[in-house]
């Protein structure tokens, strides 16, 4: 039917399949946008439908559905299915690459601003894929935009999800997305490829297979009001018409080192003076590492430091490695550490076995192009 013809038999049917599945948040949507297509040929409906939904209960309203109905559970363990972040927090704000960032925004306007799409025939994003190696920030990723949504964050529980008992597992799968259906949340499947893996392959048992077609209907039904985000580390694992569900990809690499660096100045900003110094060397000594490797890297040297009652510097020293580094990146390490006043041009050479005298060669080299570069401009 084209949008401009608007079909009261067609719109009634729709609506009580929505208001029977108990979807209240994309009956609203529905109800804007036959308010839009009613106006031209049903003015005196569309101006009785805006008015109802001006006066309908905000989500800010006592009326939540979330209170109202308890948290699914495992019938055999009665353990919990998903686990709650009512107010997701993060220990220090995150860092990513321009490109997933510029995404991650997307997602977040879309739902601050849904009337906007809607004006357009549009709907906002419902489903996003992160795909990445462990540890570079995609459940950080999730929590950062339920946060910025201000919306809680349900986590599916895979340990309780996978039940020991045959077809149990996907009624529990279908407990969890149903009950994240009615609520106003961001719901997150992390590990998603322990439930959806490819079905072609010969060595999982067909609980597991039937798990991809359970995930495969339920996604299908995910209501417009609400975001599902999945994350996995292994990619090649999913099944393709998992991957074909999903209308946002956004691939997490490794931070490089410009991320690496933000990522540790931020972590490190509130605890020492020196928090930029630490960033630049420690940017160039564990570069490669993941989100998780770097904020366990800064937490150690901050306990040991607290237990024995010694200055931050002194242990976060102890993370700077130069092994596997190659020589250029250890020759920029021992001048970083140097030049930003961190260790002595000695304690430098013993970490990173460049020689005092390169040292110094190389930060005269890069005072002389600093001078040139200024009697350039």
């Amino acid at each position: 039917m084209p949008d401009n013809k608007f079909n009261m038999s067609e719109e009634f049917v729709h609506l009580a399949r929505l208001a029977l599945a108990g979807r209240p948040q994309d009956i609203q949507a529905f109800l804007q946008r036959t308010a839009r297509r009613a106006k031209a040929q049903v003015p005196d409906l569309s101006i009785a439908v805006s008015g109802l939904l001006k006066e309908a209960p905000t989500r800010s309203s006592p009326l939540r559905r979330q209170a109202e109905v308890p948290l699914p559970v495992d019938l055999d363990s009665r353990l919990q299915l998903m686990r709650v972040e009512e107010r997701p927090a993060l220990d220090w704000e995150p860092v990513f690459i321009p490109a997933v960032a510029c995404q991650l925004q997307a997602l977040v306007e879309e739902r601050l601003n849904p009337d906007a799409l809607r004006a357009a025939s549009l709907e906002p994003t419902r489903t996003a894929l992160f795909v990445g190696a462990p540890g570079v920030g995609k459940t950080m990723a999730a929590r950062w935009v339920a946060r910025e949504l201000g919306r809680p964050l349900l986590t599916l529980d895979l340990a309780a999800v996978m039940s020991s008992y045959l077809g149990r597992t996907g009624s529990n799968l279908r407990l969890v997305l149903d009950y994240a259906k009615g609520i106003d949340c961001v719901l997150l499947l992390d590990e998603l490829d322990a439930i959806a893996k490819r079905r072609d392959d010969r060595e999982e048992i067909g609980e597991l297979k039937r798990l991809v077609t359970v995930l495969i209907q339920q996604i299908d039904d995910w209501p417009s009001s609400n975001l599902l985000i999945a994350a996995t580390n292994h990619s090649e694992l999913l099944d393709p018409a998992i991957w074909r569900r999903f209308e946002s990809v956004i691939e997490f690499p490794l931070p490089d080192r410009s991320t690496v660096e933000s990522f540790v100045f931020q972590g490190l900003k509130d605890h020492t003076e020196n928090a930029q110094q630490w960033a630049r060397a420690m940017s160039i000594a564990l570069q490669g590492q993941s989100f998780s490797d770097l904020a366990r890297n800064i937490a150690f040297a901050r306990r040991q430091a607290a237990l024995r009652g010694e200055d931050l510097d002194t242990h976060l020293a102890a993370t700077l490695k130069a092994e596997g580094l190659g020589k250029q990146s250890r020759i920029d390490l021992a001048v970083a550490l140097v030049d930003q006043g961190i260790l002595s041009a000695r304690k430098a050479q013993e970490l990173t076995g460049v020689a005092r005298d390169t040292i110094r060669t190389r930060k005269r080299a890069g005072r002389t192009d600093n001078v040139a570069e200024g009697a350039n401009e």
